[in-house]
């Protein structure tokens, strides 16, 4: 399905997205072709924005999956549960989305424990099988299902990596921050807020983005200056607004955060 097949009213379903790249034309080839998708990129750069926003436009049910340190393959597949006396079996997200044909995100899927690997493996090459151990089904995916992934590589280490065998599974996208333009374009699209206010936010989040792995662990995403500019759309102080809904967000220390909100006041002619 295009966009431009789309009717007025379909379109206020599908949640704002700017394309950065070819991304979407990737997604889109990926489902026709029954292929599962990797999208790797940074914190708060649009990558679960984006998995809703493919959802919507192909009119598909989004099953989106949290990934910790506690996930198991259960919680995605389903679990029998106990209930007026008698024993019923559970669909997980997992399970669910196969059934409907729908899409299932697992976000973050490094932080679930490995066994959830082996459940997705035979998903994600061309069997697109789902065995269900504990009823003795075995699904088959029907055209429409997609497995989708992400993750940050910036967390990874030896002990949260995602293994070779499970990789090359996946058609894989890179993500990250997007342009300057593209950025401005993003946030005056989610919050309406004046073009000048977005590119002072843009400039503040490439100031902060050039000191990552210096002072800070993390960048200033595109998620935080969205919460800046509605704090400030709603008749908050610039300044503070971006000192709670970026600075403070960033780093527990305090100098550090100080030394952040000297470009935030700079930015602003404070």
């Amino acid at each position: 399905m295009k966009m431009e097949n789309l009717t007025g009213a379909a379109k206020l379903d599908i949640p704002f997205y700017q394309a950065a790249g070819d991304e979407v034309a990737v997604f889109e080839h990926a489902w026709k072709n029954r292929l599962p998708l990797l999208i790797k990129g940074p914190t708060g750069c649009g990558k679960t924005r984006f998995v809703a926003h493919m959802a919507a436009r192909l009119g598909l049910p989004l099953h989106t999956v949290a990934c910790h340190d506690d996930l198991t393959a259960a919680d995605l597949v389903g679990r029998h549960l106990i209930g007026d006396g008698r024993t019923v079996w559970c669909d997980g997200p997992l399970t669910r989305a196969v059934r409907e044909g729908g899409i299932c995100y697992l976000d973050e899927v490094v932080e679930a424990r490995k066994d959830t690997t082996v459940v997705l493996h035979p998903l994600a090459d061309d069997r697109r099988i789902l065995p269900i151990d504990r009823t003795g089904e075995l699904l088959e995916a029907p055209p429409s299902f997609m497995l989708v992934v992400s993750y940050n590589p910036g967390y990874q280490n030896l002990l949260k990596g995602m293994k070779p065998s499970t990789r090359q599974r996946f058609v894989s996208v890179r993500f990250d921050f997007p342009r300057a333009e593209q950025e401005e374009a993003i946030l005056i699209g989610e919050t309406a807020c004046p073009p000048d206010l977005a590119r002072r936010l843009v400039t503040i989040a490439g100031a902060l983005r050039a000191l990552k792995d210096r002072d800070l662990e993390e960048a200033a995403s595109t998620r935080l200056l969205i919460y800046a500019a509605l704090l400030i759309k709603d008749g908050m102080d610039p300044v503070a607004a971006c000192r709670v809904g970026i600075v403070e967000s960033l780093t527990d220390d305090a100098e550090v955060a100080e030394a952040l909100m000297e470009v935030v006041s700079a930015t602003f002619g404070r």
